[in-house]
């Protein structure tokens, strides 16, 4: 007969080595992505839980120093190069987001760490946010909606300003990557012309390039920013770039916050310097102007754009495929086209 208590021993003793033998991963603070998955992380990794430390950062990082080789990381976890520097054998850090700007990526290219994101996963949900906000805005939907609920249509009060129809407008498009590309698609069935601005021309594409975002908003009746945020897009669209959209456009923001020199923005729209704005990402989230919320021709949402089931699946399956692919010495799946 077998002994249970030296069974259930060694049955402890293999579940021990069979979590020890899962590769590590480092985590600084739990994402969405991870905290909907974690379960299943645990399934594949042996999971260092930073932000559970009664520890320091600094010491925790020390003391896993020679054996973490992979971080999962999250919009809300920076990446500095202090981190870095504690992180001796570091090898990837796989993003379960899109943007990247939290990372030092300059830190990274020079100490050959791969960074990966999961922007494939988010890019058709925020697509569909963008032209959701360009509708919004143009048809005045969400003030229409304040105007019946304060009983204004049976009051015969004065009904909001007339809107304008989207179809034949000129839409400039700020980046064209995977986002950029499917809100292009989109209006392109609402009879759009399409102009873009990036980083560099893409001979592939068919649409209109202009090298300099001003003069892609002096040409367009409406500006969709879906860029990255760098050093060289903060504050990217200024005073000057929205004069130049004029009284009559439509400025719609899907990318990051302060891309958009906030404060000039606000100016613009209280002078009626340009026509309207959609606005999903904000400069000091969740901290929005207050003049925003007077204003009805500014439809507003809490950087929601891709918080879609699918995504959060899809966004998971993603980063896995990257930690998986890394772990097995295989090619990442979607290493950042910005550090490449």
């Amino acid at each position: 007969m077998v002994n249970q208590s030296s069974k259930a021993t060694s049955d402890q003793s293999l579940g021990r080595q069979n979590v020890e033998e899962l590769p590590q991963l480092l985590i600084l603070h739990p994402g969405p992505i991870f905290s909907m998955h974690e379960s299943l992380f645990e399934k594949k990794f042996s999971l260092l839980k930073a932000w559970e430390s009664p520890e320091s950062i600094h010491h925790f990082l020390t003391t896993h120093a020679q054996s973490t080789r992979a971080i999962l990381c999250s919009s809300v976890t920076p990446i500095t190069a202090e981190i870095l520097s504690l992180l001796l054998s570091l090898c990837v850090i796989a993003c379960e987001n899109t943007g990247v700007e939290l990372i030092d990526l300059m830190e990274c290219r020079k100490r050959g760490i791969y960074v990966t994101n999961a922007g494939p996963a988010f890019s058709q949900d925020v697509a569909d946010m963008a032209v959701g906000l360009l509708l919004a805005v143009a048809m005045r939907i969400p003030a229409s909606d304040r105007y019946i609920r304060a009983r204004g249509w049976s009051d015969h009060q004065c009904f909001p300003p007339r809107t304008f129809k989207l179809r034949g407008k000129h839409v400039g498009i700020v980046g064209f990557g995977n986002i950029g590309s499917e809100v292009a698609k989109r209006l392109e069935a609402f009879g759009c012309k399409i102009s873009y601005n990036s980083r560099k021309q893409k001979p592939s594409i068919p649409y209109e390039f202009y090298p300099q975002v001003i003069d892609l908003a002096y040409n367009c009746n409406v500006l969709i920013i879906c860029c990255a945020l760098t050093d060289q897009t903060r504050h990217m669209i200024n005073r000057d770039v929205l004069r130049s959209l004029g009284e009559n456009g439509i400025i719609v923001n899907v990318g990051r916050g302060p891309i958009i020199h906030e404060q000039e923005l606000v100016t613009s729209l209280m002078s009626r310097e340009i026509a309207g704005a959609g606005l999903d990402v904000f400069d000091n989230e969740p901290n929005v102007p207050n003049e925003l919320f007077e204003l009805d021709n500014v439809v507003l949402t809490p950087h929601r754009g891709a918080f879609t089931e699918e995504v959060f699946s899809n966004a998971f399956k993603l980063t896995m495929a990257n930690l998986e692919a890394f772990f097995s010495n295989k090619p990442l799946i979607t290493a950042i086209k910005q550090y490449d």
